[in-house]
């Protein structure tokens, strides 16, 4: 792999271009890496690449090692892991709230105590989720309730 940098005091945008024979899912990631940085996803569905805003983003859920993103209209399919994702999108509001999901604070809708120190979190979409006990003090903290 090679790498060029080239620094141009007139550019009015940064430009990242990429030359390669294939396209491999090894490209296809980093690109999808870049794209975080821009506040984007990278995500399948119907072996077609969507482009998705981090806020049309209600929730990520792992599920037998693949991660699915949940938006009001649609659910797609990440090439990241649960981890990755937590990592990258944790300065955008987002938060791990089980160990198979991570939820997007702006689209909560209510918080309700359950048993055994868990929350209840419905969502912009009406979905429910439980916030394992675990992580529930956490949720609180960050939302600011405690």
């Amino acid at each position: 792999m090679k790498i060029e940098i080239h620094v141009d005091e007139q550019a009015d945008d940064l430009e990242i271009s990429v030359t390669c024979k294939q396209l491999t899912p090894e490209i296809e990631k980093m690109i999808a890496t870049l794209r975080m940085m821009n506040h984007q996803l990278t995500a399948k569905k119907d072996d077609e690449i969507h482009l998705l805003d981090t806020a049309q983003i209600i929730y990520i859920e792992s599920v037998d090692r693949k991660c699915f993103i949940y938006t009001s209209d649609d659910v797609y399919e990440s090439e990241f892991r649960l981890y990755e994702l937590e990592q990258q999108l944790e300065e955008y509001g987002f938060f791990r709230v089980s160990k198979s999901l991570l939820i997007h604070l702006q689209n909560i809708q209510s918080l309700k105590a359950d048993i055994n120190r868990k929350i209840r979190v419905t969502m912009s979409n009406g979905e429910q989720i439980m916030a394992s006990r675990q992580y529930a003090d956490g949720l609180k903290k960050r939302l600011g309730v405690i």
